[in-house]
């Protein structure tokens, strides 16, 4: 396993669900964590108070990674703060519940918002980082999701933002290397607070699953930290984990 004690983390989008099971395996090995949230103030908050529990150092950062220029300001102060961006997990995502058949019900403000959040940002917080990242010689992980593989899930916004962060993720792996790697998780559904309440679509997202459950947020984070400390030689990969629906 890499040695990545005392290395930094900016985790987008790391107050809850996955990005805050990342954050809290990182740091159990030791690694500080930049923790950037847009709206979950209070569990931006908890989260902090569980990185120092754990001992390490942490910062929080309130920025819209739509925004280049928060995305931008938010990179400088990490590197201030914390002195330096080891990691790089762009987890920050929206997305709209809106029936893949119900074509008049995708809106533009609905097409925009996503778009906005898990493509724009997704690069935008890439870029900001990528002299740190290649410095480093970093790691990359982006959260994508089978909807981008497989053209289904919430709505067809977020099936078509997903498919373009997997294909970000295999430029980015081109640009970047040989110094950093860059690789994507894509989950199936996860047990978060997105799908609380929505059982059918639950059901729908994950009828047949070999696994015979859906995933924690905790499986994904899993292998976002394996990609992080376990595989120097893999790079422009989307790794599913997503108990085999997608078989």
């Amino acid at each position: 396993m890499k040695e990545i004690k005392g290395k930094t983390a900016l985790i987008t989008g790391a107050a809850t669900g996955i990005g805050r099971a990342t954050s809290i395996m990182l740091a159990e090995l030791g690694v500080n964590i930049a923790v950037n949230f847009a709206h979950s103030d209070a569990d931006a908050r908890a989260l902090e108070s569980e990185l120092s529990r754990i001992g390490v150092r942490s910062l929080l950062y309130r920025a819209d990674v739509s925004r280049d220029d928060q995305v931008r300001k938010m990179v400088s102060t990490v590197k201030d703060q914390l002195g330096r961006i080891d990691f790089l997990v762009n987890n920050a995502g929206v997305t709209h519940y809106v029936d893949m058949d119900d074509l008049e019900g995708m809106s533009e403000s609905y097409w925009d918002d996503i778009m906005g959040v898990n493509v724009k940002g997704n690069f935008f917080v890439t870029r900001a980082c990528a002299a740190e990242l290649r410095k480093n010689g970093g790691r990359v992980v982006n959260v994508s999701s089978i909807a981008g593989e497989m053209g289904r899930g919430s709505c067809i916004a977020y099936a078509v933002s997903k498919a373009a962060v997997s294909s970000l993720t295999r430029a980015f792996a081109r640009v970047l290397a040989p110094e950093a790697t860059v690789n994507a998780v894509a989950p199936g559904i996860v047990n978060t607070r997105w799908v609380a309440g929505r059982e059918k679509h639950i059901q729908t997202q994950s009828a047949g699953t070999p696994l015979q459950r859906i995933a924690e947020a905790e499986d994904v984070a899993r292998m976002i930290v394996a990609l992080i400390t376990s595989a120097d030689f893999v790079t422009g990969q989307i790794v599913v984990v997503d108990g085999g629906f997608s078989l």
